[in-house]
């Protein structure tokens, strides 16, 4: 497997960010596609992991603060969880905000998946809220 990164002017890229963010945020989770896509899109950098030519797992980085990389848009297609893919993906896009100048990683996370966060080193810092109506919690890591 291998990943991409650009931004939405890298269109080929972008498309296969949006295929696999579409078919879980959208269709597995039922998060409204004007949540999905939004505001932050142009003002990010977009990561695709691909096996072969087929995206599988997509994120996007952007810039909250100085020294602040907040993560966001992390998903997986179903076949290829736990396999590997979302550290790849969690791997790659911290790597991507440390050569930016990121000191700190921020995302919100799933509850669901905050075990999977909390083995790559970050810790929670928040009670549970909603947001496109699933529960999540914020999580932050040092980068450095």
């Amino acid at each position: 497997m291998n990943i991409a990164i650009g931004t939405t002017q890298d269109r080929a890229l972008y498309e296969d960010a949006l295929r696999v963010r579409r078919l879980v945020f959208i269709e597995e989770q039922n998060v409204p596609e004007d949540e999905e896509i939004d505001a932050f899109e142009d003002d990010s950098f977009h990561l695709v992991l691909y096996d072969g030519q087929t995206p599988v797992g997509a994120g996007r980085l952007r810039f909250i603060d100085e020294g602040v990389g907040k993560i966001e848009r992390i998903c997986v297609l179903p076949s290829y969880r736990g396999r590997g893919a979302g550290r790849m993906v969690m791997e790659a896009i911290e790597q991507l905000a440390k050569t930016k100048g990121a000191k700190t990683a921020k995302l919100n996370a799933q509850t669901h998946a905050e075990p999977f966060y909390q083995k790559l080193g970050y810790t929670t810092v928040s009670g549970v809220f909603m947001d496109a109506g699933i529960p999540h919690v914020t999580m932050v890591k040092s980068l450095e």
